[in-house]
């Protein structure tokens, strides 16, 4: 069995979270609301957190959208659990755990191509530097230098553990 090395404890990742939002904020400030688009499964509970915390220090209102892609598709299999036009004319922040080789945030920002937005951004716990895909990632908790077969394993709160990210 491959060992597992802790990368981020609970408290870290709080840190990376805390941080993330004031960062949206500051990119931010002037709107009334904006829409934290989380894939599942851990995207969205990282959207959860931020929209917490992001309530908790300023008056924005943050729209919550759960994206759940198929992520193994070679097209764009998606579907959210909102009316996608409720987040026409808003800022649009798209969340995931780990950023590897990019097609699930493509995915994911593929949803809103086809309604008007005012600004599309992205944000990832973990960014592994594989990229395949010509995505930019404007707020991310921390970047990895990894090889290919290593893997992050992102633990949010699910089946009781406590929140780590792991490089396995």
């Amino acid at each position: 069995m491959s060992a597992r090395i802790k990368i981020l404890d609970k408290k870290q990742i709080q840190q990376k979270i805390d941080r993330i939002a004031y960062q949206i904020l500051e990119d931010n400030f002037e709107e009334a609301e904006i829409v934290l688009a989380g894939i599942v499964p851990r995207g969205n509970t990282l959207a959860a957190r931020l929209k917490k915390v992001i309530e908790a220090i300023s008056s924005i209102k943050v729209k919550l959208v759960n994206v759940d892609l198929e992520k193994t598709s070679s097209a764009l299999n998606a579907s959210t659990d909102v009316p996608i036009e409720q987040c026409e004319n808003k800022v649009i922040i798209v969340v995931d755990d780990v950023l590897n080789t990019g097609r699930t945030l493509v995915y994911g920002l593929g949803l809103f191509l086809n309604i008007p937005t005012k600004k599309v951004r992205t944000v990832v716990l973990v960014d592994r530097s594989h990229k395949l895909f010509p995505i930019h990632n404007d707020f991310v908790g921390i970047e990895l230098s990894t090889v290919a077969q290593e893997h992050v394993d992102v633990v949010l709160g699910e089946t009781g553990q406590e929140d780590a990210v792991y490089l396995v």
